[in-house]
C-alpha cells in the first residue's frame, strides 16, 4: 500500500494535477485526493464512461480492449487508466 501512496503523491505533485482517484472494479473509490462529494460523483460517472467505452471498443473489434481514455476540454483534462481490478483517474487543470 505504501507504493500506491507514493505513486499518488508523485502524480499529485505534477504541474496542473488537481486530483487523483483510484477505484475498484465496481466504481467505488479506494483512495482519492478530491473531497468526498466530488469523489463520489466522479467515480460513478467515470466507471460508467469506461464501461460504455470498453463496450464500443469490443463492438468494433472483439479482440481489442480499452487501455487508456483521455478527455480534454478547453480548461481540463481527465486521464483514465482502467485495469481488470482497478481504475485510476487523474484530473488536470490545463490553465496551470
Amino acid at each position: 500500500m505504501a507504493d500506491v501512496e507514493e505513486t499518488i503523491k508523485r502524480i499529485q505533485a505534477q504541474k496542473g494535477v488537481v486530483g487523483v482517484i483510484v477505484m475498484d472494479s465496481l466504481g467505488r473509490a479506494i483512495r482519492s485526493t478530491l473531497d468526498e462529494e466530488a469523489t463520489n460523483q466522479h467515480s460513478t460517472l467515470l466507471q460508467q464512461l469506461c464501461d460504455k467505452t470498453r463496450g464500443v471498443i469490443r463492438e468494433l473489434d472483439a479482440s481489442n480492449d480499452l487501455t487508456f481514455v483521455r478527455i480534454r476540454t478547453k480548461k481540463n483534462e481527465i486521464m483514465i487508466v482502467p485495469d481488470r481490478d482497478y481504475l485510476l483517474a487523474v484530473f488536470e487543470n490545463l490553465a496551470s
